[in-house]
């Protein structure tokens, strides 16, 4: 956004340099006071301040202090101004965080070049944040089926051009993994990868998501509401970097013009900007709708569609590739026993041929949270069996509704009856305590706030058997 904010209480000084520097491109805010500073970098987002030292309601190397204080992620690059600079002075300010030191009366050439490098070092601060954070998110393509090993190569193929490319797959398959493999594996994989799932924002906000606001765009609260007073939209934050448009087939056709043009000019103006902002960003879009059948019903604009849809990928559902299922349990469970200081977690065989006679309306996703939600409820167990499975995947795993033509999916099949979920659960509940208690009747007994025989005959009645 390049959005500086001048701190000093001289009005011709603020004046002059506001003037200079938005001929130069800046979006600029200035303040008279610390507190007013303060105020102002409590409710929006700046990358550069230019604080001057003497202040009528506080010393600026106080401020400057304070400011670096705040949240990391709002933290902007501060340089010092002084009409008395001194060595000492500059020192202080650098070791109190300041990016520079500058004196007046000001160099016009020297001041444009320090804030330049300032809002470089900002921008490079942002990215390095942005990239540390994505470490820990996985990126890795799993399966040795025909389907993955197909996919893993057309993403090495494609990857390293500037392609928009358009994913397609049902919900749960990992549409947004592929998008982040496509970025690490392309010519910008040092830059920023962000992610928009345009059908979790409600559609009154999703421009401002998109493409951000500025100042006296959007009502806001008193200062500390948390409502900022301008905001960067992901595809300022994308610069040079690549946006991945999850679920793009929920965005309303006003709102596809808009990115229509976006992608076209790769230019856009900020709601309530007078000056459109100028960004370089790759495209990779997912969904899970047939945006052929959504074009034919009016619903998803043609040109737009013919625009993401550069290099089509397809990602199989899982149970079209049930092959996979050992290695991806494998690499779950080394994920959550990390997570969960359980490092050697293991799956029995017939646990895992249980996995692969489900269906999995859920797909990979579905896969990752049982062995999540597994290992929490067993939370001594070295060895996941069978027994430790959610009831329809250990009991029902080999039916699927679709094959069978039932109606209203697999969560509405799971159980015929309310009483056959609820014994169900009560199943799954006291085969946890049992584990808990290793196997220990008497001891799950009072656990549970149960007498013995009270159990022993709804253990009976379950169909629970334990040898103590």
């Amino acid at each position: 956004m390049n959005h500086v904010l001048i701190v000093d209480d001289e009005t011709e000084i603020r004046e002059s340099l506001e003037s200079i520097l938005v001929e130069e491109g800046y979006v600029v805010t200035t303040a008279a006071t610390a507190g007013e500073a303060l105020t102002l970098l409590a409710d929006a987002v700046y990358d550069v301040v230019l604080l001057d030292v003497w202040l009528p309601d506080r010393d600026g190397l106080e401020t400057l202090a304070e400011i670096r204080q705040m949240e990391p992620a709002h933290v902007p690059e501060v340089i010092i101004v002084s009409g008395h600079g001194t060595i000492e002075a500059a020192v202080r300010a650098t070791k109190l965080g300041a990016y520079d030191f500058l004196e007046k009366p000001l160099s016009l050439d020297r001041t444009l070049i320090v804030l330049k490098n300032a809002m470089d070092a900002r921008r490079l601060r942002e990215d390095n944040r942005e990239l540390v954070r994505q470490l820990t998110v996985r990126g890795t393509v799993t399966g040795n089926s025909v389907p993955m090993k197909a996919l893993r190569q057309q993403i090495k193929l494609m990857a390293p051009t500037n392609g928009r490319v358009l994913i397609y797959g049902e919900s749960g398959t990992g549409k947004e993994l592929i998008g982040r493999a496509m970025h690490a594996e392309s010519q910008r994989r040092d830059r920023v990868f962000v992610e928009l799932n345009c059908a979790a924002i409600p559609e009154d906000h999703i421009e401002t998501e998109l493409f951000g606001y500025r100042r006296g765009a959007i009502p806001t609260g008193p200062a500390g509401t948390g409502t900022p007073l301008e905001k960067r939209g992901t595809f300022e934050r994308a610069d040079g970097g690549t946006l991945f448009l999850d679920e793009v087939g929920d965005m309303s056709l006003k709102t596809q013009a808009k990115v229509l043009r976006a992608l076209d000019e790769q230019r856009f103006l900020p709601v309530g900007a007078t000056q459109p902002v100028h960004v370089d960003v790759r495209v990779i879009a997912a969904t899970n709708k047939d945006l052929e059948e959504e074009i034919a019903r009016g619903n998803f604009r043609e040109d737009l569609f013919y625009r993401l849809n550069v290099i089509p990928f397809f990602v199989p559902p899982l149970r079209d590739r049930k092959e996979d299922i050992p290695l991806l349990v494998k690499e779950f469970l080394h994920e959550f026993g990390q997570e969960y200081g359980r490092p050697h977690v293991e799956m029995a065989p017939d646990a895992l041929d249980a996995l692969r006679q489900y269906h999995w309306p859920g797909n990979v996703r579905e896969l990752r949270n049982l062995v999540e939600r597994v290992l929490i409820l067993n939370p001594k167990s070295q060895r996941i069996e069978r027994r430790h499975l959610p009831m329809l995947v250990s009991r029902d795993g080999g039916r699927d509704p679709a094959r069978e033509g039932t109606k209203g999916g697999a969560r509405g099949e799971e159980f015929s009856s309310l009483l056959e979920a609820r014994e169900a659960y009560e199943r799954d509940y006291i085969l946890k305590k049992l584990d808990e208690c290793h196997g220990n009747v008497s001891r799950t007994a009072d656990a549970l706030g149960l007498e013995r025989s009270h159990l022993y005959r709804k253990m009976k009645a379950l169909g629970v058997s334990v040898k103590e």
